[in-house]
Parts: C-alpha cells; structure tokens; sequence
C-alpha cells in the first residue's frame, strides 16, 4: 500500500476518483473533465497543476488541458497563476456546484428570451405555439426555484460549515 504526505491510501483515492469519475460520465459528462474535476475534488488543497494532475490520471498535457478547459467553461473550476512563474494551477472551490448551477441560470435566462420569440412567432393559439408556451412556462419555474434553492442552500451552508470557505 502506497500513502500520500496525508497518510492515505493512494490506490484508494484512484479508485474513489475513478468511481466518482465514472458517475459523472454516466450522468452525461465528458470522460476526462470528470475525471479531473474528481481529482481536484479529492485533493486537500483543491488545487493541482497540470503536470500533477498528468501524473495522477496518466494522461497527456494536452488532455488536462482540454479537460480543464471544459471544466472552466462549466465554472467547475478556476484557473491561477502560482506567484513567481508561468505556471497554471487549477483549483476547484467548495461552492462549485452553486457556481455551476448559478451560470446555468443565464442559460435559462437566454432560453427563455428564444421561447418567448418563438410563442409569439408561432401565435399562442397554435398547437406549437401552446407547446413552446408550455415549455417556456416550465423554464420560468424552473428559474424561480433554482433562484429561491439557491437562497436556501447559502442559509444552510453557513449554518452547518460557517463563512469561511476552505
């Protein structure tokens, strides 16, 4: 058995990676973005640079870089400079899941603009049109609740974890 400075079992934590990974294949996202945000997850600091997270996963420079660049463009992780050097790291915050929820609302924002376009394209009375109607309907709900679950989860993460982000 293999341990990392923290004492844990390295084949251990691969195989969580791998697992956690796996589940967010199968839950639709891209192999390698999940399995580099399973890394970043699994890291104490939650921050890797790209030639760590190479040597982790076994995988090229160049998939780490699109991995992360996928995962940037989902705001599931930031890129930093390390002060002193060229180098990147990329870091995953306690509250991605809220940031990549909350960037999703500009998504539904913009959906629901092309909705309204087509409902009044289309004429509300039409069967298309009643169904784009429908459809924009349910994107306003859906907006309305992310916005108050949102709300609710800041309430809850201060209460059981505090402000302070790790």
């Amino acid at each position: 058995m293999t341990t990392d400075a923290a004492g844990r079992d390295q084949g251990a934590v691969s195989d969580f990676v791998e697992s956690f990974a796996a589940q967010l294949v199968e839950a639709g996202m891209q192999r390698m973005p999940a399995r580099i945000f399973a890394a970043l997850l699994s890291s104490d600091s939650g921050t890797l640079t790209s030639a760590e997270l190479g040597e982790q996963l076994r995988v090229s420079p160049a998939a780490v870089s699109g991995g992360v660049r996928y995962l940037a463009q989902q705001h599931m992780v930031a890129r930093e400079r390390e002060p002193g050097s060229r180098r990147e790291r990329y870091r995953v915050h306690s509250d991605q899941w809220y940031e990549a929820l909350t960037s999703r609302e500009a998504v539904i924002k913009r959906w629901e603009g092309a909705l309204r376009e087509g409902v009044n394209s289309l004429g509300a009375d039409s069967p298309a049109g009643r169904r784009m109607a429908e459809t924009l309907a349910f994107f306003e709900f859906v907006d309305g609740e992310i916005a108050q679950m949102m709300e609710r989860w800041r309430a809850h993460r201060e209460e059981r974890f505090g402000t302070e982000t790790p």
